[in-house]
């Protein structure tokens, strides 16, 4: 299957998803320090309607920073409310625009993320199938917008219950998913991973 099938199939899995949650988790807090449920599903969705020329202005708006355009994105769609949202989603399953970027590769690295960033608080845990992850894996530590392999420089990360190493150093060991969040930055998932870098990983993140 394509990186691009694999974007779709991540993004019906979240439709799964949303369509079950109530207004209430549709407020709670995501692991993104300050965004709701709602704000993260509306900042996910706020590239697909762009055009390269809407792009660009949203890039100027945000004045390059990739904060400062994610948060003009966002002041725009939060406004929507979860059904416009959903509505949105589903037209948009094959991603498109910027997030279609790489064959696929954005969307479906993205979307696994900020997934997990809704389903962690929720307590809403699943299994993500290896030929998903393996390659989300690869783009959040080489995008531009991530670069996580500063994050994790110096340690090898093995997953436990995929097929995917990394690195060289003192070992990192856990699930594929706690090592994709970790990569990623968020710090609540550093508990889950154990060995001998865990401490460096610790330091460098904060927590």
């Amino acid at each position: 299957m394509g990186v691009m099938a694999l974007a779709r199939a991540e993004r019906e899995d979240l439709r799964n998803l949303l369509g079950g949650l109530t207004p209430e988790q549709w407020q709670a807090p995501s692991l993104c320090t300050g965004w709701s449920v709602h704000d993260v599903v509306a900042h996910m969705l706020s590239y697909e309607e762009l055009g390269p020329r809407q792009l660009v202005e949203r890039f100027v708006r945000g004045r390059l920073r990739i904060d400062g355009v994610n948060a003009v994105g966002l002041l725009e769609y939060a406004r929507r409310s979860p059904a416009e949202l959903l509505q949105l989603l589903d037209a948009y399953l094959t991603p498109a625009g910027l997030t279609a970027g790489m064959g696929g590769a954005i969307a479906l690295t993205d979307g696994m993320i900020h997934q997990q960033d809704i389903r962690r608080p929720l307590g809403l845990p699943r299994s993500i199938p290896a030929e998903r992850l393996v390659p989300a894996l690869r783009t959040a530590l080489f995008a531009p917008t991530l670069l996580g392999v500063l994050r994790v420089r110096d340690v090898r990360l093995v997953a436990t219950d995929i097929d995917w190493t990394f690195g060289r150093g003192p070992e990192v060991t856990g699930p594929g998913e706690a090592i994709l969040m970790t990569v990623a930055g968020r710090r609540g998932v550093l508990g889950e991973l154990s060995g001998p870098g865990q401490e460096r990983l610790a330091r460098r993140l904060g927590g």
